[in-house]
C-alpha cells in the first residue's frame, strides 16, 4: 500500500466511480444515506488509499450525527463509512487502513461516539466497535439490528433509545 491522503484531495467524480463499483449505483437507496441525509462529510476524519501506482484503491469517509432521543435531546456522533476498496485490492489491508487513519484522526480530547452499520465481528475485533448498546436504536429504513453498531470511550453517556439521523447542530 502506497500511502493514506485526505479525501478532499481526491476528485470527487474519482469518489463516486469507487463508490458505485465497490458498492453499486443503488447505493443511494440504503439506509446509510439517509442517516446522513444532506449533511457534508467531514474533512477531517476522511480518507483515501492510493495504491503503489498512485491510482485510488479505496475511501472512506465520516459524517456528522445524531441519535435523537425520545425527550427530544439530540445526541451528537459520528457515523464511520462507507468505507470502500476496488474489489480486486479487497482483502489487502487498505479498508482497515482506511478505518485506522480515521479512528485515528478523532480529537481524544472530546471523542464522540462513533456509529457504524458493519459486520460486527470484523469491526469489534479490529476496532472495538458493538452492538451492546444499540439494541433500542432506530434507524430511518431498513437494517439488520445486529449490524448497527457503536465504539466509545464512555458507553454510560449513550442514550438507550432513540432514532438516529443526521446532525442538524
Amino acid at each position: 500500500m502506497s500511502k493514506i491522503i485526505p479525501l478532499a484531495d481526491v476528485d470527487p467524480a474519482l469518489v463516486e466511480q469507487l463508490l458505485d463499483t465497490a458498492f453499486e449505483p443503488e447505493r443511494r437507496q440504503r439506509t446509510a444515506y439517509k442517516v446522513r441525509e444532506d449533511t457534508e462529510w467531514l474533512q477531517g476524519l476522511s480518507f483515501a488509499a492510493l495504491d503503489d501506482d498512485d491510482m485510488l484503491a479505496g475511501t472512506i469517509q465520516c459524517w456528522p450525527v445524531a441519535l435523537n432521543d425520545g425527550a427530544g435531546r439530540a445526541h451528537p456522533m459520528i457515523m464511520v463509512g462507507p468505507v470502500a476498496v476496488m474489489p480486486a485490492l479487497q482483502g489487502k489491508g487498505y479498508g482497515q487502513a482506511l478505518v485506522t487513519a480515521s479512528l485515528t484522526a478523532i480529537d481524544p480530547r472530546a471523542p464522540l461516539p462513533q456509529v457504524m452499520i458493519g459486520d460486527p465481528e470484523y469491526y469489534g475485533r479490529f476496532f472495538g466497535f458493538a452492538n451492546a448498546h444499540t439494541g433500542g436504536w432506530r434507524l430511518p429504513g431498513p437494517y439488520e439490528q445486529h449490524r448497527l453498531l457503536c465504539r466509545t470511550a464512555n458507553p454510560a453517556v449513550l442514550p438507550a433509545e432513540g432514532m438516529l439521523g443526521p446532525w442538524r447542530g
